[in-house]
């Protein structure tokens, strides 16, 4: 287990750089505490990782998503979205070909938005125990070890305990660790949990918790993450990453051996069979993009087009031509 003055040194290691037993998932050993209701919370005690390499107790996951013009060959599809793991949680040595394209974008006020919407989405596995359940579950798993997926906000909430001075012991500490109070709010419509907090005092882990964990064991973390994609399926991911901006449909017969949107079952494929591409409106941005890169002054660029009343089609056509613009420099 990591020291807290180590895990400080990695945090603090990690701002200056800059933002640049196998268990399965299949029960309900993730708490699901994005179900309370506004104005519940719930009690957690985060625990340390069951890789004892891991400095941290938690893992990070990168996720890139790729909108497209509904599935090909179906007349009434709709958009549907596919999940692609960034390869740079993977840690360093490891180039996303998604990214490696997507950052020169932010250097172009008019690419920005588009930048944004490809840009990874960051969240974070830890472990623990509900010590208070605001949700009430009616049934629980075997195991009282449980997984949570934690977004950016509280992340940041986390985080900023373990860089304070003032605390002595690690969280996850056996008996001088402190709970995490989950607290729902609301803010321009969406789930607010900027009043989280931790526990003011320490709480040692009871004769039950301390049991579970010798029963049991700890999760390596590390088992949740998706597998690292070999370089076929890192060719198919800059392959779907090109037709998404390009306004086409998902083929399932090119991709969805490797990726595919959830619910879909079929598992044939050819990466290198091509479609003919076809002009979509461009989705609007995702609201939960959390470390792309910061904006860059909004001065409307010689180059950029003029609203067009017509609609979205355009509008996507004039994108896409300033990226492809862009590339042949």
């Amino acid at each position: 287990m990591a020291t807290l003055a180590e895990i400080r040194a990695k945090l603090k290691a990690a701002e200056s750089k800059g933002s640049d037993g196998n268990r399965t998932g299949g029960d309900n050993s993730i708490y699901p505490f994005w179900n309370l209701k506004e104005g519940d919370e719930a009690s957690l005690r985060f625990l340390p990782d069951g890789n004892a390499n891991n400095t941290f107790f938690w893992v990070e996951r990168a996720m890139i998503k790729l909108p497209f013009a509904g599935i090909k060959g179906e007349s009434e599809s709709k958009q549907i979205t596919v999940q692609v793991p960034c390869v740079e949680m993977y840690g360093e040595g490891n180039t996303c070909p998604i990214l490696s394209e997507v950052r020169a974008w932010f250097k172009d006020p008019a690419l920005e938005d588009m930048g944004r919407k490809y840009w990874k989405k960051r969240s974070y596995i830890f472990q623990g125990f509900v010590v208070e359940d605001g949700l009430a579950e009616k049934e629980t798993p075997a195991n009282p070890i449980r997984r949570f997926i934690i977004g950016p906000q509280i992340f940041t909430s986390i985080r900023a305990a373990l860089v304070d001075p003032e605390l002595e012991d690690l969280p996850t500490d056996y008996v001088h660790g402190i709970d995490y109070r989950m607290k729902k709010g609301s803010k321009g419509g969406y789930a607010d949990y900027s009043t989280s907090t931790w526990s003011r005092r320490e709480r040692p882990l009871n004769d039950t918790e301390q049991a579970a964990i010798k029963t049991h064991g700890l999760f390596n973390l590390s088992d949740f993450l998706p597998k690292k994609p070999t370089d076929v399926e890192l060719k198919v991911m800059k392959e779907m990453f090109e037709a998404s901006v390009d306004g086409e449909a998902y083929d399932m017969e090119r991709w969805g051996q490797y990726f595919k949107p959830a619910g879909m079952s079929q598992n044939t494929g050819d990466p290198q069979k091509t479609s003919t591409p076809r002009a979509a409106p461009a989705p609007a941005v995702s609201h939960d993009e959390d470390d792309a890169p910061a904006p860059v002054a909004k001065a409307t660029p010689a180059s950029a087009p003029a609203a067009d009343a017509s609609g979205g089609d355009n509008r996507a056509q004039d994108i896409l031509a300033m990226i492809r613009n862009r590339q042949k420099q």
